[in-house]
């Protein structure tokens, strides 16, 4: 048969046919500036506290200064951005070391600006890790997560977040409204230009398990389906990305991440923001579970898994792997 008669069809394989080809046509590439690292920060009296934390294998509770030190070293393999999650000493129903000035997030927060000014620094606004109750919002006698008096407490935090120096401030509760009180509540104080990162599509997963060992953020009774979205649901999530763009929210993010790739790009087609998709726990978990076992080969998995975030149409990745994917590329 003559070379000619195949002239027709397409040779998709002229493109992958050398590294450097396929690297001049990649569509989509993961860069240091594309992740951001969350960390558990534990108000302890024990400055070299370490703590593994068993289901997120390669994950830890850190005090102020094992912090500091952790987030040292990912600086030197080019990480530019951290969210941070805190676990107080003492816990009480209205969650107030959320809010309170000197709490370990605000403490967290100073001694990483001081040290690192160039690090952009993320904070969790949430009560769940700070409440005796382990919900995100004020519970009443019966057991009701009630939504507006809550929002004061949340706007309270981000502001303190705010002043003790956060670059950006992440709620994650998914009260109605909270955006709004959180972006009244900057300006009026004079954080006009902080911007605001919403949690603004957030299904009650069931891969956020190992994340409540970890943030000590288990509900003490009930779930969290009230708040959260049912994972069932994609127009809801267009609703909810819209009403908080409507309330002041400068990027949006998708949590989980993997499951809801397919929102992620519905979010890009319609939202002309920053999207950001939160690769989380249970996720994280069961990469290094099958890696462990010899399974899988864990860095070709986890570049794989940032690739579909980014080829979904977000920008930023938040990923427990960021460490690992920063000394890949720096490689």
């Amino acid at each position: 048969m003559a070379a000619s008669d195949f002239a027709d069809f397409h040779r998709g394989r002229r493109l992958r046919r050398s590294p450097g080809i396929r690297a001049l046509v990649r569509e989509s590439e993961i860069r240091p500036a594309d992740l951001v690292m969350p960390y558990f920060v534990v108000e302890t009296d024990d400055q070299a506290f370490k703590k593994p934390i068993g289901s997120m294998p390669g994950q830890f509770q850190l005090s102020l200064a094992e912090l500091e030190k952790q987030v040292g070293a990912a600086v030197q393999n080019g990480l530019m951005a951290v969210l941070l999650f805190g676990i107080p000493k003492q816990k009480d129903e209205q969650g107030s070391q959320a809010y309170a000035d000197e709490g370990i997030v605000q403490e967290a927060v100073r001694r990483l600006k001081q040290r690192f000014p160039e690090l952009t620094v993320i904070t969790d606004v949430c009560l769940c890790e700070y409440t005796s109750h382990g919900h995100c919002g004020l519970v009443l006698q019966g057991g009701e997560i009630v939504n507006d008096p809550t929002l004061d407490l949340l706007a309270r935090a981000a502001l303190s977040h705010a002043r003790a120096g956060a670059d950006m401030v992440a709620p994650s509760d998914m009260m109605d409204g909270r955006v709004l009180a959180i972006r009244e509540t900057l300006d009026e104080n004079g954080f006009l230009d902080l911007p605001v990162m919403s949690y603004a599509v957030k299904y009650a997963s069931a891969f956020y398990g190992p994340f409540r060992e970890a943030a000590e953020s288990t509900p003490k009774f009930g779930d969290r389906k009230t708040h959260q979205m049912d994972p069932a649901n994609a127009r809801e999530a267009l609703r909810e990305a819209a009403a908080d763009l409507d309330e002041g929210a400068d990027i949006l993010m998708v949590k989980p991440g993997l499951p809801y790739l397919d929102i992620i790009r519905q979010l890009r087609d319609c939202c002309d923001v920053p999207i950001a998709a939160y690769n989380v726990s249970g996720e994280y978990s069961m990469v290094k579970a099958a890696a462990a076992n010899g399974w899988i080969d864990e860095e070709r998995v986890v570049m794989e898994t940032m690739t579909c975030f980014k080829r979904a149409g977000a920008d930023i990745i938040l990923t427990y792997h960021a460490e690992d994917v920063l000394r890949w590329l720096h490689r």
